[in-house]
């Protein structure tokens, strides 16, 4: 699985879940790339805090970095790559050589509406590549806030299924990256560790599925 996380807007937790994703699958001892394509090279500057991981991070922020990614996924079960905001190129790049495309969106307007530009490259891309999936996940969520459950009804317009898995705002993940960390090395245990389980397992089912399920039936899922 070749999986990218992007969105238009900064801010949305990209490089948090890239990361973390990225150390959930190695922790079952899978093979994992993952691809800093952000020129902000976030991902990059983490792993430079550390002396190794268990999993490869390279640094590969170029317009037209799909044809290398897609060949050095090859080498591993499973790759993430960390996309950039405010690079239309880049990102298309980051789409085509996806299998799954991961949209965080916060609770708030601005970053749905900042995904419609991903959605359209999304939609584009899908006209030559069928199995190409996307779907949205609501990132940096404020507890059990109205705003929290109305995001899910604004991003349900996209027509892009919505996984159930929140991911909240928790200061364990701000800790954990400042200090070179993931999540399951900071907090093992923790309610954030636990939401990382549920969204890298989420997006395996994703993955896994012959079809989407339309955004009525996500929603549906979603609310129980």
């Amino acid at each position: 699985m070749i999986i990218s996380v992007l969105n238009q807007k900064g801010g949305v937790g990209k490089t948090t879940l890239a990361i973390n994703i990225a150390a959930c699958l190695a922790n079952r001892g899978e093979s994992v790339l993952l691809i800093d394509a952000d020129k902000q090279g976030s991902a990059s500057t983490w792993a430079g805090f550390r002396e190794d991981t268990n999993f490869r991070v390279i640094s590969l922020a170029r317009e037209n970095m799909a044809r290398d990614a897609m060949k050095l996924a090859l080498d591993y079960t499973h790759t993430v790559i960390d996309g950039p905001p405010h690079a239309e190129a880049i990102a298309r790049s980051c789409i085509v050589a996806s299998d799954l495309v991961l949209l965080p969106i916060e609770p708030s307007g601005l970053s749905t509406w900042a995904s419609d530009l991903t959605v359209r490259q999304v939609r584009e891309a899908q006209e030559i590549k069928e199995t190409l999936k996307c779907g949205f996940v609501v990132s940096r969520k404020i507890g059990n806030t109205v705003i929290g459950r109305e995001i899910r009804a604004m991003a349900a317009d996209q027509g892009i299924p919505i996984l159930k898995s929140d991911i909240e705002q928790r200061v364990g993940y701000a800790e954990s990256l400042t200090m070179g960390r993931t999540i399951f090395e900071w907090s093992s245990g923790s309610p954030a560790a636990k939401e990382i389980e549920n969204l890298t397992n989420e997006l395996l089912e994703l993955y896994e599925q012959e079809n989407l399920p339309d955004s009525a039936e996500a929603q549906t899922a979603a609310n129980g």
